[in-house]
């Protein structure tokens, strides 16, 4: 099967397999993908035949018919009209020009199987499963920061070894590994490694260098570079490239790479029929859209290119009722002793499974009699739902390899590698587990139903209420629960010998509620953070010191957050070490004390204090002159392109300056740094440790105050002291 597949601009397309002797092409001219048009409700009444007339006249299509296909889960077989394209590329346009067709008004027609990405549909029309027979050969290519500014590289990381020298000497080094890998796969540090090292060749005149499998196409552009939006942040998409023969690993614009490995990718890419190239780009929602139109594909089901499910009609008293989140129970802030986690193992998929939750069975019209889902009376059918054949092969999947993990690990020489391939391919399932119950909500998903998203949290809530209750009358306290978890400890009015073990009560609440509950750990204490300025728990702020082991479990504070400094970052994990030693603040203290002597003397390496932040929007729309903004000139300065939903990292060396001097980026190597900025970290690092005995930052600096000077000037680090 192939595990790449090139479309050329003459049509032609190029299945790449690999083999025991390399990577075999083989080409196909006769691919014509397909689109569909049909009407947008079973009873709108549309001329098809008018359309296809239409469409017969263009001259990229190369054939029309009548097809019988289902338009949706709950319609049946309809008439639609299949139209073939010439190339793939010319798909979506000739799906917009339904809308300049004169015959059916505009909205009785609707267009589907338009927006697949090219890698994708090929596979799916063509029933192709690009998981890889063999073992994948891959080859990284990585560049510095600083070379990103310059039209020709002069350093250069090849498979781990730095190259250095003129173009021609990069060139020659990457030329050597290509020769001596014949790599199947490119992990590149950045996708613009491709075109510039493609430039690089052309002008010093080696026309015959190529990163291409195939001597006549070098390189392809298959996307630009964009900004978008996705709950409330702001995210950048790199330019897209493809070279031919070989599947492409952008690392800065990768989300399963760097959250799992290849092996987790691969494990994606059999269940998704993505390809390695397009899975290493998609996003979650995008992969668990591949997996449900996979699933639709089977059943003989088009897919919508634009969204228009309708929300059914509620009364305004169950609208409220749904309008609701998943089970939070508000943590007791302070620290708690004895305490025990237990997790709903893959609570929403779960639910979806077992409750049959689906776009297709939620509120159907053969059941509206029953009430099947708590407080919102939705009827749910008996016939099994498409969501849950997508689901429940993932969650055994996922439960198999969880056992395997636990097996290997028990062995007295456990396989590094096979750990390793496994925890990969563990976590890119959970990953399309986590999103399932979102993606239910979200406008834009071709296959979701909001209704559904408000079953599954109205199912989430009984579930963890029907264990609160049952946790309780066993003898054990909640301190906390969110979600699909719960902590809880000794009920100290309760007899010892009266109290139920977690292990039983598990059993018990996974059978009652058909989900099963794991027991998750043992704390020897869980501290709950306080909201900044509030006396009520952070839902989503604590740590604890699990018990046996050396490493604190941190959640939401300082140590967690990637903008975090490491020298900021190591220090509140001292704090937490003085913390766990003696629960005495002045102990605490006395660490954060050494920091801000360590801070102030000009004794810590710039390097352990850049922050890394994203930057939201372009320099010029920003209203204040933020570090950011700051650290953007400076980088415009050195001709780096940081564009919006990208970060920048830079140390503060003077934050009372409005000016680019406030900040230098990390790549510039500062000899110098604010003090002052950084202790006010520190405190803040300090508070959040604190915070749990009901200290705030005031506290802090208050029994600080006499042991240093509040006000700091800006030091060297070889400035010798203060």
């Amino acid at each position: 099967m192939p595990f790449t597949i090139d479309f050329l601009d003459d049509g032609r397309v190029l299945e790449w397999e690999v083999t025991a002797d390399g990577a075999v092409a083989t080409a196909r001219e006769d691919y014509t993908p397909r689109f569909y048009v049909g009407s947008r409700a079973p009873d709108a009444d549309v001329d098809l035949e008018a359309v296809r007339t239409q469409y017969e006249r263009h001259p990229d299509v190369v054939a029309t018919g009548i097809r019988s296909r289902r338009p949706g889960f709950r319609r049946d077989d309809e008439a639609v009209l299949a139209v073939d394209v010439a190339h793939v590329d010319r798909v979506a346009p000739l799906a917009r020009q339904v809308r300049q067709l004169s015959a059916p008004p505009v909205g009785d027609l609707a267009c589907f199987n338009v927006d697949f990405s090219r890698e994708f549909r090929y596979c799916l029309e063509n029933d192709l499963d690009p998981t890889p027979a063999t073992a994948l050969s891959t080859l990284r290519l990585g560049v510095p920061v600083t070379e990103t500014a310059e039209g020709a590289y002069t350093e250069l990381t090849v498979d781990g070894e730095v190259v250095s020298g003129s173009s021609t000497d990069v060139l020659a080094a990457v030329r050597a590994a290509l020769d001596a890998r014949n790599p199947d796969v490119l992990v590149c540090s950045t996708s613009e490694i491709v075109p510039t090292l493609s430039e690089m060749a052309a002008d010093a005149g080696l026309d015959d260098f190529t990163l291409s499998r195939r001597p006549d196409v070098d390189y392809q552009r298959l996307a630009g570079r964009s900004t978008y939006a996705s709950y409330g942040r702001v995210g950048h998409s790199p330019a897209r490239y493809n070279v031919p023969g070989r599947a492409i690993v952008d690392e800065s614009n990768t989300f399963f790479y760097g959250e799992t490995n290849l092996d987790g990718i691969l494990d994606l890419v059999s269940r998704s029929k993505k390809p390695i190239q397009e899975l290493a780009w998609a996003s979650i929602g995008n992969v668990l859209t591949a997996i449900q139109i996979c699933e639709a594909h089977s059943r003989g089901v088009l897919v919508p290119w634009n969204s228009w499910r309708h929300e059914f009609f509620k009364p305004m008293g169950t609208l409220h009722d749904a309008d609701r989140g998943g089970f939070v129970f508000a943590p007791e802030v302070g620290v708690h002793d004895d305490v025990h986690e237990l997790d709903f193992s893959s609570l929403y998929p779960n639910i979806i499974c077992s409750r049959n939750v689906s776009p297709d069975t939620i509120r159907c019209s053969c059941h509206g009699d029953r009430e099947d889902v708590p407080e919102l009376g939705y009827a749910i059918c008996d016939e099994r739902g498409y969501l849950v054949d997508v689901l429940q092969p993932i969650v055994d999947a996922r439960d198999g390899i969880k056992a395997e993990i636990r097996r290997e690990r028990r062995r007295s020489d456990p396989d590094s590698d096979r750990l390793e391939a496994l925890a990969g391919r563990s976590a890119a399932l959970k990953w399309i587990l986590v999103a399932c119950f979102g993606y239910q909500g979200f406008s834009n998903a071709k296959f979701g139903r909001i209704e559904c998203h408000e079953a599954i949290n109205a199912f989430a809530r009984e579930i963890l209420l029907t264990a609160k209750d049952r946790l309780e009358a066993g003898g054990w306290r909640v301190v906390h629960g969110i979600v699909d978890s719960i902590w809880v400890t000794p009920d100290p009015d309760v007899d010892g010998a009266e109290r139920r073990g977690l292990d039983a009560l598990a059993a018990e609440i996974s059978e009652a509620v058909d989900v099963r509950l794991e027991y998750e750990a043992e704390y020897d204490w869980v501290a709950f953070v306080p909201q900044r300025g509030s006396d009520t728990g952070a839902l989503t702020k604590y740590f604890g010191k699990r018990a046996g082991e050396a490493e604190f479990k941190i959640r939401g504070i300082e140590a967690r957050q990637r903008s975090t400094a490491s020298f900021v970052e190591a220090t509140q994990r001292a704090l937490l070490e003085r913390f766990d030693d003696s629960r005495d603040p002045d102990d605490v203290l006395c660490t954060l004390r050494e920091a801000i002597r360590e801070l102030r003397a000009g004794g810590v390496d710039p390097g352990r204090l850049v922050e890394r932040n994203r930057v939201s929007k372009p320099r010029d729309a920003y209203t204040q002159y933020t570090k950011n903004v700051a650290a953007l000139e400076r980088a415009s300065d050195d001709g780096l392109g940081v564009h919006p939903g990208q970060s920048i990292e830079y140390v503060v060396v003077d934050d009372e300056k409005r000016s680019r001097d406030r900040v230098a980026l990390a790549h510039e190597e500062p000899d110098s740094y604010d003090a002052s900025y950084y202790e006010t970290r520190l405190v803040r690092a300090a508070e959040s440790v604190l915070s749990p005995l009901g200290w705030d930052r005031e506290d802090v600096r208050q029994r600080l105050d006499g042991s240093y000077t509040p006000e700091l000037p800006t030091f060297g680090v070889d400035s010798g002291g203060w």
